[in-house]
């Protein structure tokens, strides 16, 4: 099955959702991370950039403040208040990318069509330069490293999703 990032649109924005549970760790840092590479390019006019969680226990909360010093550390800042992801979701964004196999599990369950589930992209499949990794593992009850190791598998996804999204946008508008 083909995913979203191989037919985004041609609307001159690409939106882009970043999922985790809570959305205060991993898909925050996403968003902060995917936000700063589109900034560092020039490329704000193309791109949406939001995070949400499957679950709402932590909606209105900013992220965790573990995350947030160690993201401040690499020069982003993390000021997203945390949401759940909802139906409305399926239908806006154009990539939705979980952190992990439940993330991606749990949101492939709220499509409702096959092209919402072609929407939902695992993060880990843009992981490069750390082959140990699968998904983008959850910091939450680790210590100073899990966060670190959260933001470089981050960084390098991220990376690599923009490499491939900027291609396949500029195909399209060419």
């Amino acid at each position: 099955m083909q995913n979203e990032v191989d037919n985004i649109s041609e609307r001159p924005t690409v939106r882009v959702l970043f999922v985790c549970l809570g959305n205060i760790c991993r898909s925050p840092a996403a968003q902060g991370v995917m936000q700063h590479l589109v900034e560092e390019r020039n490329l704000e006019a193309f791109y949406e950039i939001d995070s949400a969680g499957t679950y709402g226990g932590h909606s209105g909360q900013m992220p965790d403040r573990r995350m947030r010093v160690h993201a401040r550390q690499r020069g982003y800042e993390l000021t997203h208040r945390a949401r759940q992801v909802t139906s409305d979701d399926m239908k806006h964004f154009d990539v939705i990318v979980g952190m992990d196999a439940a993330n991606v599990d749990d949101l492939q369950s709220m499509a409702y069509t096959d092209a919402q589930m072609r929407k939902v992209v695992s993060m880990g499949s843009y992981i490069r330069l750390n082959h140990h990794y699968d998904h983008v593992p959850d910091p939450y009850y680790e210590g100073s490293e899990g966060f670190e190791l959260v933001l470089d598998l981050l960084e390098d996804a991220c990376e690599c999703l923009l490499q491939e999204m900027e291609t396949k946008r500029k195909n399209i508008h060419q």
